[in-house]
């Protein structure tokens, strides 16, 4: 179906990354209804109009898909249920089974290794009887990650002999679990990529990813890696999308090891942080392709006309108050997004900032100046 500007399109999610979805499609001339449990919401606070309640509340639910002709979704943890009464009566983009998919890692291994997909080895810890079993002990060293709702590095810890995985189980509340063995890794990279309704592809530039802590620190576009990996890497997150019928934008992340083999990390159905760049230095953005797959319009260009570096601005920046924006605001080629959020604390990601140059290690070096002066 195709929905033309001037049409209210709904969210499920109030964040950032739903602030910018709304300002690309105020810009292609949509309205916005956003729903969101939180007050201070900061896609809320630019919406059209913004529902003020839980993801499961039927009644917000039923405004949202009264007074909208097609919804989408900010993260991946929306009740899935929820997306499934919406589909009865509207477009919704991702469908709930593909969210239903992604919000649970134990789903996601299975569904990617059912397929054919190069993942890390991996086992499901349920209960204290799974802690001793061989199919985990020989994953030592190893992550244990919560199997739900676990981002930016919270609900994991580093296991590396049978003590420290019992400690992790019992930190982590004994909720189930999956612990992956740990792989050597030559570097980390993502690939956001959009399919619509008809199967049509696009797929991002490939970006490079430094974390510190579990959160994303840094993207480098594009990533320093061989035009092999980077064609490879593209090739899988198509075929990802194909096997779960994606309509929307993905993002696949991968580990990149040693010897050069690509193995999934995990898939964020949505647009995702290491995308960010692409609202400057390419020609549509991750958010306007999320308009675009949810209203059945052509898919937009993805070409990169500059090297970016994308760096995050965590909560951590404002422990003197405001951060001295002058330095950054001086750099003629880099551009600052700050995410309107009301309260920093630490590792909440309250904006970033994106270097556009003529290459990487331009952009890599401006980068790294600009958050020293910051820090």
């Amino acid at each position: 179906m195709l929905v033309m500007p001037g049409a209210m399109l709904g969210l499920l999610g109030g964040g950032q990354l739903g602030r910018m979805f709304t300002m690309a499609a105020h810009r292609l001339g949509y309205q916005v209804t956003v729903l969101d449990p939180s007050t201070e919401s900061p896609a809320g606070r630019i919406a059209d109009v913004f529902i003020c309640a839980e993801y499961t509340d039927g009644h917000a639910l039923q405004q949202l898909g009264d007074q909208c002709i097609a919804v989408t979704t900010e993260f991946e943890n929306i009740p899935a249920e929820s997306l499934r009464k919406l589909a009865e009566t509207r477009v919704v983009s991702p469908d709930a089974h593909s969210i239903a998919i992604a919000q649970n890692r134990i789903t996601e291994k299975c569904f990617l290794k059912d397929h054919g997909f190069s993942i890390a080895p991996f086992a499901v810890i349920e209960g204290a009887e799974d802690l001793s079993k061989p199919h985990a002990t020989n994953l030592f060293p190893g992550i244990l990650k919560v199997s739900q709702f676990g981002y930016d590095g919270k609900g994991q810890r580093l296991v590396r002999n049978q003590s420290e995985l019992e400690t992790a189980f019992g930190d982590l509340n004994r909720v189930t679990c999956v612990l992956e063995k740990l792989m050597p890794l030559s570097s980390e990279i993502s690939v956001i990529v959009a399919r619509g309704a008809e199967g049509e592809l696009e797929s991002f530039p490939v970006a490079e990813n430094q974390h510190v802590n579990g959160i994303l620190d840094i993207s480098i576009i594009p990533a320093r890696i061989s035009q092999t990996l980077i064609q490879q890497a593209q090739d899988i997150a198509s075929k990802v999308a194909e096997k779960l019928n994606y309509q929307g934008v993905l993002c696949v992340e991968f580990f990149v090891l040693d010897d050069g083999q690509l193995l999934i990390n995990e898939i964020a159905p949505r647009p995702h942080n290491s995308g960010h760049y692409s609202m400057d230095a390419c020609i549509t953005s991750q958010f306007e392709q999320q308009v675009r797959t949810l209203c059945g319009l052509p898919l937009g260009n993805t070409t990169q006309h500059s090297a970016a570096v994308m760096v995050n601005l965590l909560g951590d920046l404002w422990h003197n108050g405001e951060p001295d924006w002058s330095f950054v605001l001086q750099q003629a080629s880099t551009k600052l997004h700050l995410y309107g959020k009301t309260e920093a604390r630490p590792g909440r990601k309250m904006g970033h900032f994106t270097v556009l140059d003529e290459t990487t290690d331009k952009a890599l070096s401006k980068a790294h100046t600009i958050k020293q002066q910051l820090e």
